[in-house]
């Protein structure tokens, strides 16, 4: 009787792990055809980086992100979607203020809405199962202060064409490291 019960938790935990790495695998193609959407969307934007030099500002991205060999599944989907939220305000409390395109700057909305409610979906369940929390992450404070930078450079720059334009071409880079990230959700 008891043989029959730890088979039955055998088979339920290969199974969890199977559907785990689907889930994993699945996310990491939406994620990144999501990023190339919205790179594609980014490009579509009006903004003339060549004329926008004296905007230009170092951000300080974290350095951590940058070689992101070092994060777990879980980790990397945490990252991926601060900054997706992150990207999602700001561009979302300032594009009135910019001569961006509008259907394309809701269709980038829209795109990164839907980048993150499929990792929330997927977070939430993973997350509460191995006990990880935002707090166990010193990236994520960074990636903060990051963000925060970028908003301050709009504002002091009265969100003017050329600053506008230096946050295009830096998110779009954000969307590199989001594709470098996704990789870390391959097994």
């Amino acid at each position: 009787m008891a043989n029959r019960y730890i088979l039955q938790i055998t088979l339920l935990l290969s199974f969890s792990t199977v559907s785990l790495s689907v889930s994993y695998n699945l996310l990491q193609l939406q994620q990144r055809n999501s990023s190339l959407a919205c790179q594609e969307l980014l490009k579509k934007l009006k903004g003339k980086p060549e004329y926008c030099h004296d905007d230009s500002m170092d951000f300080k991205f974290p350095e951590e992100i940058k070689q992101p060999q070092q994060f777990r599944k879980e980790k990397a989907a945490l990252v991926i979607q601060e900054m997706l939220q992150n990207i999602l305000d700001i561009v979302r409390r300032s594009f009135s203020n910019t001569v961006w395109d509008e259907t394309i700057v809701k269709n980038l909305l829209l795109e990164l809405h839907q980048q993150i409610d499929s990792l929330k979906t997927l977070l939430k369940e993973k997350l509460e199962e191995k006990g990880i929390t935002w707090e166990d992450s010193k990236t994520i404070p960074r990636l903060k202060g990051y963000y925060w930078r970028i908003r301050r450079h709009l504002k002091a720059k009265h969100s003017s064409i050329c600053a506008w334009t230096v946050v295009q071409v830096e998110l779009f880079r954000n969307f590199s490291f989001v594709n470098r990230l996704t990789d870390c959700f391959q097994d």
